[in-house]
């Protein structure tokens, strides 16, 4: 079971339930890199969102047709690619 909550440096929480072994081996992978368990999951997500995302910070906000996918059909016509000869 997950939460969210606001720290009091207003930093959302992510509480996540795991099983008596996982946290064994959280706390066996953490120590094989000498991190703390915090640093090792931070670390995780961060590789994780980065290879299903495949880029980082704001750039997901941006309206690309790789952010996307629904407004990179309706901008890759004949018509709207003259636009893409333009020089800013």
């Amino acid at each position: 079971m997950s939460r969210v909550t606001v720290s009091q440096g207003k930093r959302p929480r992510i509480s996540v339930d795991v099983s008596p072994e996982v946290r064994r081996r959280l706390r066996l992978a953490a120590a094989s890199r000498d991190v703390t368990i915090r640093q090792y999951v931070l670390e995780a997500i961060e590789e994780r969102l980065h290879v299903d995302l495949g880029y980082e910070g704001e750039e997901i906000f941006a309206l690309t047709a790789k952010t996307d996918p629904v407004l990179a059909e309706l901008w890759d016509n004949p018509k709207d690619s003259k636009y893409d000869d333009l020089q800013v």
